[in-house]
């Protein structure tokens, strides 16, 4: 017992980082730290704003880290005090340029490498504008774009020229959601026949490839509430469960989601839950109360937690992302006017497919549903399609 005690040393968690060689970058610099004996590179991420103080920077990130050593990034200005002068762009097919993030690189919204999204803010958060952005990113793009919006339709209808198809209620929601969930059966057909495993493999020829569809969802909530439970519970399973589906099976088939939300709370349903797991990719702008940072970046980082929580109301369009890299960075995406974004929706109306050409039938108008047409699509019809 003598001879193991005298083999053990004495570790100090607290202890002043011996540092490496500072190399300058754009904004500031990098340094490498070298961890004492029982230091974790969780200790520097607690320590962080005690760094910045210290070295009189704006901000300290850890940006990497390797057995025995981490690599901080020091920036001497904040980056994200303004975004004016940058623009809006297409960066390739369904990525979109929105932004900047806050060490100095574009803020970019990749459906290719991240397919859905969940984007979450409060009133003047920003959050709007950041669907406004992604629609004039996506207008000039070979996709087809959906709406779903439930707040009556005053958030996508500007831009309707260019939508393919477009939902201002909950019936018709669970309407277009079926027939999505059609068109993930027909593509899964196509990719059997071609023994492929996605639209974009290789071996499927480009003359038959489908049109990658990109889903916008405005004031999530609304899909879930349930003024009367007895008479809406099936209409909100049905939704539920066809969203959900499309989230687990949509990326392989070209059917991406960006869902919008003031307030995202377990208490709306278990389904919430379930579809919060499958949108990857986060946006946490300005919130009003704990449960929706927590719901939208928990489950990810709980330092992206207290971050989107610091944000000021004075600086709309700044939020926390989390995206392919999978740790979290501050951002602030482009102003949009509303008139821009029309006018791309309307410069680009001719590249809207059409509803029947997506689905391969009658083109359905939506805004001419009777009662009896909607009880048909809210029957449970989606047994047969694998989770």
């Amino acid at each position: 017992m003598t001879k193991q005690r005298r083999q053990l040393r004495r570790v100090q968690v607290e202890k002043a980082p011996r540092l490496g060689l500072i190399r300058p970058t754009p904004l500031g610099f990098t340094v490498t730290a070298r961890l004492h004996d029982g230091q974790t590179p969780d200790d520097y991420e607690d320590a962080l704003d005690k760094l910045a103080h210290a070295w009189r920077v704006h901000s300290v990130r850890l940006v990497s880290w390797q057995p025995g050593k981490v690599t901080l990034a020091a920036t001497l200005v904040d980056p994200l005090e303004t975004v004016a002068g940058l623009e809006v762009t297409a960066d390739g097919l369904l990525r979109v340029r929105v932004g900047l993030l806050d060490n100095g690189n574009p803020y970019v919204i990749d459906f290719r490498t991240v397919p859905h999204w969940l984007n979450v803010g409060a009133t003047q958060s920003g959050k709007s504008n950041l669907a406004n952005a992604l629609i004039k990113g996506l207008a000039p793009q070979p996709v087809a774009l959906v709406g779903f919006d439930l707040k009556g339709g005053v958030e996508f209808t500007p831009y309707q020229a260019r939508l393919s198809a477009l939902a201002t209620e909950r019936a018709e929601c669970a309407m277009l959601l079926a027939d999505l969930v059609s068109i993930i059966r027909s593509r899964m057909e196509l990719c059997r026949q071609h023994r492929v495993k996605n639209i974009w493999h290789p071996r499927l020829p480009d003359a038959i490839r489908p049109i990658p569809i990109v889903v916008l969802v405005d004031e999530m909530a609304e899909l879930f509430l349930m003024a009367d439970p007895k008479a809406e519970k099936e209409e909100v399973a049905a939704v539920a469960t066809r969203l959900l589906r499309i989230a687990q099976l949509g990326r392989a088939f070209g059917i991406y989601l960006f869902v919008c939300g003031q307030r995202v709370g377990s208490d709306l349903g278990p389904g919430v839950t379930a579809l919060r797991a499958q949108l990857t990719g986060r946006v946490c702008h300005m919130v009003n109360d704990d449960e929706t940072a927590k719901m939208c970046l928990g489950d990810m980082d709980r330092r992206a937690v207290a971050a989107a929580r610091q944000i000021e109301p004075n600086r709309p369009g700044t939020a926390v992302v989390m995206g392919s890299d999978s740790r979290w960075h501050l951002a602030r995406s482009v102003h949009v006017l509303e008139e821009e974004a029309e006018a791309a929706a309307g410069r680009y109306a001719d590249l809207a497919p059409s509803w029947s050409l997506l689905t391969g039938g009658p083109a359905i108008d939506v805004g001419e549903l009777d009662e009896s047409e909607v009880e048909e699509f809210t029957e449970p019809d989606l047994e047969d399609l694998p989770v």
